[in-house]
C-alpha cells in the first residue's frame, strides 16, 4: 500500500512538472537580439501624410538615413527601403547620412 502512495504521488509531481513546462510561467518571452519583426516605427512615420507609391525617408536609432517608397500594409502605410538591410552586395550597411 505504500509503494502505491508513492507511485501516485510521484505521477502526481511528474505531471506538475510537465504541465508548467509545456504551458510555461505566463511570462512574455524576451525577444531575441539582432534582427527584430517588422519595420521599425520610424518606417510607418515617415509615409504619414503621403500616399502608396510616394518616395519618404528616416533617420535610423543608428543614424543611418533610410530611403524608400511608402507601400500599404494592412491598413497604413510603411516605408519599404530601397537598400534592405542584409539584402544589397555592401554588406547589409544602409546608405550613411552625408548631410
Amino acid at each position: 500500500m505504500k509503494t502505491m502512495k508513492q507511485f501516485t504521488i510521484a505521477t502526481i509531481v511528474i505531471l506538475g512538472i510537465c504541465t508548467s513546462i509545456a504551458f510555461g510561467s505566463g511570462a512574455e518571452k524576451p525577444r531575441p537580439r539582432g534582427r527584430h519583426n517588422g519595420p521599425p516605427p520610424e518606417a510607418y512615420t515617415a509615409c504619414e501624410n503621403k500616399n502608396a507609391g510616394d518616395t519618404a525617408e528616416f533617420v535610423s536609432p543608428h543614424g543611418d538615413t533610410v530611403t524608400g517608397t511608402c507601400e500599404q500594409q494592412g491598413d497604413r502605410l510603411v516605408l519599404r527601403p530601397d537598400n534592405p538591410p542584409g539584402k544589397d552586395s555592401d554588406s547589409g550597411k544602409l546608405n550613411r547620412n552625408s548631410d
